[in-house]
């Protein structure tokens, strides 16, 4: 088996390192952090394929980045679901998560005060891969809990069963590599 992934997206070509998910199945490493290049590609590409939104919420941490770029590029705030409660954060409402990239239950969050920023506005949840789609699923649980408008899910990439979904839209797959 090869150690890394050529991953071809907008025009641009990365080499991805292959990481053992389990004894069967490997995954390519994507990490957007410094990527500056890519990143603002993949955000001006999905900006032109998402509807109108108010509001960017992302979870922690990888897709930061993406969410930044998104908020510069389209001059919407972006809010960020936290893994762990804040010192400013006065009233934090949250959901948990079981993501197949990290160990164990996490639990996001946002602060009652970012929150209601939300309530009845237009939401785009963002995320650099799609998976099994639990992290996603998190955040617009978060979201809803607010009486958000999730116009919107994206992501730059959707890994396996992920890319037959309807109701994300990606610019790219990322394939999982069978270990035999």
């Amino acid at each position: 088996m090869p150690s890394t992934y050529t991953l071809k997206i907008c025009g641009l070509e990365r080499e991805l390192p292959l990481c053992p998910l389990n004894e069967s199945l490997s995954i390519a490493a994507f990490v957007m952090f410094g990527d500056v290049e890519l990143t603002i590609t993949a955000a001006s590409e999905l900006l032109s394929r998402v509807p109108e939104f108010d509001y960017i919420v992302t979870p922690e941490a990888k897709s930061i980045p993406l969410a930044y770029e998104l908020s510069r590029q389209s001059g919407k705030k972006y809010l960020v679901a936290r893994k762990k409660a804040k010192l400013y954060m006065s009233a934090p409402v949250s959901v948990h998560v079981r993501s197949i990239t990290t160990e164990g239950v996490q639990t996001l969050m946002l602060d009652s005060s970012e929150g209601a920023l939300l309530r009845g506005r237009r939401v785009l949840i963002v995320d650099d891969v799609i998976s099994t789609g639990e992290s996603l699923a998190a955040v617009e649980a978060l979201c809803e809990k607010f009486g958000a408008n999730v116009v919107a899910k994206a992501a730059v990439l959707a890994e396996g069963d992920a890319m037959l979904r309807k109701d994300i839209t990606v610019l790219g797959e990322l394939p999982i590599f069978s270990n035999q």
